[in-house]
């Protein structure tokens, strides 16, 4: 026993070498998962890419009612409808991948009260591809008026079947009145455009046809229903800006949105009523002045509609450059400076016909110019942001959480609290480097 307390007093430890610390046993470094460029891409990809096309679709919907139209402008018109085809093709793809890879991502976008606003425009991307197909595929032969004749009530089902569940998931929350901006009308913008779709199909149906009158009440039907609902949120867009003052950052581009119903509802009312006073005598309906009254009637209310979506227009564009966030990654809300323009500038070319004033016309080749200007201006911005990752790029560890190959990794006690600022994850190499 007292040789073991003895033992126990001695200092067993090896002496170290001057200059030389001790060994210490590096902890092995955790492997880094690998997310593929591509796998950001699609998981950072929005609904707010369709503005995009829309804004193309706006270039060649204003080119086409140039009263002085030559071969080259069609063919200029052409370029950019096709171009509008590939980005709605490239939207709907992106996006369908979305949804297979990552699910939760893209409820997560549908249910975003922001970004759930944009959910309806791939209704309106379809009907600015709808509208230049009547304009360039069946006058050429390429699509009879048969199939135009279907697409409308496919429109008319499309419009119906995505407006009405987003409109439900979108109320079923209370939303702050200071942060409103006129762009939440995009749940019922496509609804609104069924006057502006109708009276494209009726151009190449003839008005002695009974499907003529099916189209033009149902167009009259649904451009009073969009209106009326539409016309609420200015009212609301008016009442915020008393509260708050004029929008700033990427709010000051929704205001532009707001000259939207005005101004395609007097396109829409003053070409249905041109189209109602063929049709209606051609049936023998209502009575025999029935047609030229819709249309007087449609020519006075379209016009004082074209006073409101003008000054809408300026009542929005004076504080704009002061206003707006002049940053990349805010590009996209800048796209509202195009398409709802569309319907206040065609109107120009409307009445220019309707009281044969050159004055319209003219003014009407300006602001076509002025609106193939932005478009190229904003395309560019565009592409930059784009490469530049300030728009459609997810964080990888956004990509990782979201992802759906639960093989790819399972997360341990230091990967479920990465994402609040640790690190560390236990997972398969060969699957990681497939995201």
């Amino acid at each position: 026993m007292e040789y073991y307390n003895n033992y126990q007093t001695h200092n067993l430890a090896l002496p170290e070498r001057a200059g030389q610390p001790r060994p210490t046993a590096s902890p092995e470094p955790e492997p880094s998962i690998k997310v593929s460029p591509l796998a950001r891409r699609i998981h950072g990809w929005s609904w707010q890419a369709f503005p995009i096309g829309m804004g193309t679709g706006a270039v060649y919907v204003t080119m086409s009612g140039l009263k002085q139209h030559s071969q080259v402008l069609t063919n200029v018109e052409t370029f950019f409808y096709f171009l509008n085809i590939a980005l709605f093709v490239l939207n709907t793809t992106t996006l369908l991948l979305q949804l297979i890879l990552y699910p939760k991502q893209a409820i997560r976008l549908i249910k975003d009260p922001v970004k759930g606003i944009f959910v309806p425009l791939i209704v309106l991307s379809f009907a600015t591809i709808l509208i230049g197909t009547i304009k360039y595929a069946v006058p050429t032969g390429h699509v009879q008026p048969g199939f135009i004749y279907a697409l409308f009530w496919v429109y008319v089902v499309f419009a119906c079947l995505v407006c009405f569940p987003m409109l439900m998931v979108w109320f079923n929350s209370p939303h702050d009145l200071k942060t409103f901006t006129p762009a939440w009308a995009f749940l019922v913008f496509p609804m609104m455009l069924v006057g502006v779709v109708g009276f494209n199909v009726l151009d190449v149906i003839p008005s002695t046809e009974q499907r003529a009158i099916g189209v033009l009440l149902t167009s009259y039907v649904f451009q009073g229903l969009g209106f009326f609902m539409t016309f609420f949120y200015i009212c609301i867009y008016i009442i915020r800006i008393m509260t708050t003052g004029f929008m700033d950052g990427h709010q000051a581009n929704g205001a532009f949105v707001a000259v939207g119903p005005p101004g395609f509802t007097a396109l829409a009312l003053i070409k249905l009523g041109a189209k109602a006073r063929e049709i209606l005598p051609a049936h023998g309906l209502v009575s025999p002045a029935a047609g030229e009254i819709w249309f007087a009637t449609s020519v006075m209310s379209g016009l004082m509609l074209f006073g409101l979506a003008l000054f809408l227009f300026f009542f929005g564009l004076f504080p704009y450059w002061f206003k707006v966030h002049k940053h990349l990654k805010e590009i996209l809300g800048c796209w509202a400076l195009t398409f709802p323009n569309v319907g206040w500038i065609s109107t120009i070319r409307v009445l220019g016909d309707t009281f044969e004033l050159e004055g319209f016309f003219t003014w009407h080749l300006i602001m076509t110019v002025i609106m193939c200007t932005v478009w190229v201006v904003l395309f560019v911005l565009t592409v930059v942001a784009f490469f530049k990752g300030k728009i459609f790029l997810a964080k990888p560890e956004e990509v990782i959480q979201d992802s759906v190959d639960r093989k790819i990794f399972s997360p341990s006690a230091s990967a479920r609290s990465s994402f609040q600022g640790g690190a560390g994850y236990s997972y398969n190499k060969e699957a990681a480097n497939h995201v």
